[in-house]
């Protein structure tokens, strides 16, 4: 009997796996696996449910690797969803909740063809390794990274990676990531000296040092893109005083800033063009600015060869579309699979995920896991 993803995905739904809470789902899902035949184990870190599962010999010839996650971002403002968020509802050709797009249908369709894959085979040179993780919408700090580490420990190891998160912009099968760019994210403090508006030689403002330097961040061109992404961005998300005074020249003010960076950087490249700008500007205007910043994640790709072709002919072969080989879009748990295996990245169209109303047709989900099966058959052909 095969699995049918879509039911599975209304049961993951039904799941309120909102991050870090497991919420039954990873229980589920290590039920349905270790009764199709797959070794199974929990890889719990922390507050955060991790499941592993290995069908086939550990140290098999050829080891095709899912990943994925089944935690979910809140779900805002209940009252303005038309469905339970939760409820899992099938209604004219539509499944609702959060979820249905990124990614439980994902997760359901890559599992329904492990299972399907696996009940038709006996093992022996091949093995499939399924990753699963509720820490992908929170930190990201315990979920993939603490599998990939567990894999490390155990000798595990996958020769490709195919992860599930929705990639089409706007029909099914028109996309399909090889890469990712790189983010990090900077908070800058400048400190000068509160006092009364009316005598300016008896404190130093520290917004005008601000403004300069978000000002020159926000017009400095990081490059023009390279052969396979886009031009770094550089986006200002705030820019605070919290001073709700008139008569008040306040003590200090922050802006924190968000830059999307291909291959032609590193995040310490970065912060260290950001620290430079930050200490001329500061010594320019006679302040104290203090640069506190994150790396995320890195840019990579994963250069088109044998596993990115066989992944792009198997969408074309269901969809009848060619997908265009992306690196856009924000960060996913492929910038941790990268640096264990070639991994690429392909899924449903993502319109509504994380937005109220998430929903996606059903015929998606189920073309999903037909290209996953046809991924799988070819890959072990």
């Amino acid at each position: 009997m095969t699995i049918d993803p879509v039911l599975l995905t209304r049961d993951l739904i039904r799941c309120k796996s909102v991050t870090p809470a497991e919420g039954g789902a990873l229980q589920m899902l290590e039920k349905l696996l270790s009764e199709a035949g797959f070794e199974t184990q929990r890889v719990d870190r922390g507050e955060t449910a991790n499941l592993f599962a290995r069908w086939g010999k550990k140290q098999a010839k050829r080891t095709l690797g899912f990943n994925g996650h089944t935690d979910v971002v809140p779900v805002g403002d209940e009252a303005a969803w038309s469905k339970d968020p939760f409820g899992g509802e099938i209604e004219n050709g539509i499944l609702w909740g959060r979820g249905a797009t990124d990614m439980k249908s994902g997760v359901a369709a890559f599992v329904a063809a492990a299972i399907d894959y696996a009940k038709s085979r006996t093992a022996e040179e091949d093995a499939i390794i399924i990753t699963l993780t509720g820490d992908e919408e929170g930190p990201a700090t315990d979920g993939t990274i603490a599998l990939l580490e567990f894999m490390d420990q155990h000798g595990e190891q996958m020769s490709d990676c195919l992860v599930g998160e929705p990639t089409c912009p706007n029909e099914f099968g028109d996309m399909m990531k090889i890469g990712r760019r790189g983010s990090i994210t900077a908070e800058f403090t400048v400190f000068g000296v509160q006092g009364h508006v009316a005598y300016p030689h008896l404190s130093k403002n520290p917004i005008p040092a601000l403004a300069c330097l978000v000002q020159t961040l926000s017009a400095h061109k990081l490059d023009d893109g390279s052969s396979h992404f886009d031009p770094s961005s550089l986006e200002v998300t705030t820019f605070d005083t919290g001073n709700p005074a008139t008569n008040i020249v306040p003590a200090k003010c922050s802006a924190t800033l968000n830059i999307r960076f291909n291959d032609l950087h590193s995040g310490q490249s970065i912060a260290s063009f950001l620290q430079t700008t930050a200490d001329k500007i500061a010594a320019d205007h006679g302040v104290a600015i203090e640069m506190n910043h994150s790396i995320s994640g890195e840019s990579f790709v994963t250069e088109p060869g044998p596993f990115v072709e066989l992944v792009a002919k198997s969408v074309a072969h269901i969809s009848g579309l060619t997908p265009q080989l992306s690196t856009s879009g924000g960060t996913s748990d492929a910038r941790f699979m990268t640096h264990h295996c070639p991994v690429v990245e392909f899924g449903l169209v993502g319109k509504t995920m994380h937005k109220v109303d998430e929903r996606i047709e059903i015929k998606q989900i189920e073309d999903l896991k037909s290209v996953y099966s046809n991924v799988i058959e070819k890959y072990f052909a």
